[in-house]
């Protein structure tokens, strides 16, 4: 037997009948997206699944939701959504470790810090040239930027400003005075610079050996444990839509795009900014999943390593550091998967 109980999913065989059943009996689950339907990881994989029919085939009854990762943590926490996608393990493990709150990540398909920081072309040679420096921010400061200028000593408040930024648009941060710079996602504004012909220079956490992840999967301890079939089995789809996500990152990019125009498109995303959007991730997927591992399944190790920088530079606060495998629920991906490959049933 498999998760809850019922019947094992096999891979070429009829998808178990009671499964079938418990799945049904979940009833509608709703996912929340991480920044709109954006090609990106824990969140085109979703799209693809659900475009392609894959929960249908499991007997899931699955709604998407536009959301913000930020802002899907405690919606998540009061069960009125049941999955959402999250920017980072470390972002999911502050706001349930401050909040009390059994969330669980079931998938964390980026393994390395997704942020960089993007400063003025000539600003700053190192990061210690950044003494006295301010630099603007969408909400806050990232972890893994934090945690880089940590390496030279600098603490936000005492050794350099934040100023809070309004709006999205990097061509606009790129010219404001009084910052030298801001933080960015590696997929997003650095590709939407260099469409537009604007010089600037990069610092990258990951080539200062500051760990992260990106595209996270969750769900709260309690509906995982009333419904660990259902579970298993949205992330058995949605592992099968990153797996076509990756083999057809340019279809894929487009899929997303879609869903986004049909939402109204309120962040203004392009088809060039989602191309470049998902071929990043792709390349960081495919460079930092270990050969023959299930892209997706928690690394408990790595995340911990993680969560240690970053409570190194306050993320969660003056207590005792988090314990990665709290915050991890790994049955249900470790279960999806042979080896690299979905186990998914057959008529």
């Amino acid at each position: 037997t498999g998760s809850g109980g019922v019947e094992a999913v096999v891979a070429g065989q009829p998808f178990p009948e009671a499964r079938c059943a418990a799945n049904e009996a979940t009833g509608t689950i709703t996912y929340l997206s991480g920044f709109d339907f954006a090609a990106t990881a824990s969140i085109i994989d979703v799209v693809l699944a659900e475009q392609s029919g894959y929960f249908d085939e499991l007997c899931l009854d699955v709604e998407l939701q536009s959301s913000f990762s930020t802002a899907n943590y405690p919606i998540v926490a009061s069960g009125d959504a049941q999955l959402a996608s999250g920017g980072s393990f470390s972002e999911l493990v502050r706001y349930a470790g401050a909040n009390e709150a059994e969330l669980v990540a079931v998938a964390v398909e980026g393994r390395t810090a997704i942020d960089s920081l993007i400063l003025k072309p000539g600003s700053a040679e190192t990061l210690t040239d950044l003494q006295g420096a301010t630099i603007g921010v969408k909400g806050a400061l990232p972890p893994s930027v934090a945690a880089m200028l940590a390496t030279e000593g600098l603490v936000e408040g005492a050794d350099f400003d934040t100023v809070l930024l309004d709006g999205f648009d990097p061509l606009t941060h790129i010219t404001l005075d009084g910052i030298v710079g801001f933080p960015g996602y590696k997929s997003n504004e650095p590709g939407q610079l260099e469409r537009a012909g604007v010089e600037f220079d990069l610092f990258d956490p990951s080539e200062f050996d500051i760990p992260g992840s990106f595209g996270v999967l969750f769900t709260s301890r309690a509906f995982l444990d009333e419904h660990p079939s259902a579970v298993e089995d949205f992330v058995r789809a949605t592992m099968r839509g990153l797996a076509d996500a990756l083999a057809d990152p340019e279809g894929a990019a487009a899929s997303a795009l879609e869903l986004v125009e049909a939402g109204g498109n309120p962040s203004f995303l392009s088809p060039e900014g989602e191309a470049f959007r998902w071929a990043t991730d792709v390349e960081l997927l495919t460079a930092e999943t270990p050969e023959g591992v299930g892209t997706g399944i928690p690394d408990v190790a790595a995340l911990q390593t993680e969560v240690d920088a970053y409570a190194a530079v306050g993320l969660f606060g003056d207590g005792a550091v988090p314990a990665a495998a709290d915050f991890v629920a790994a049955v249900p991906i470790e279960s999806v998967f042979d080896g690299p490959d979905v186990i998914w049933p057959g008529s």
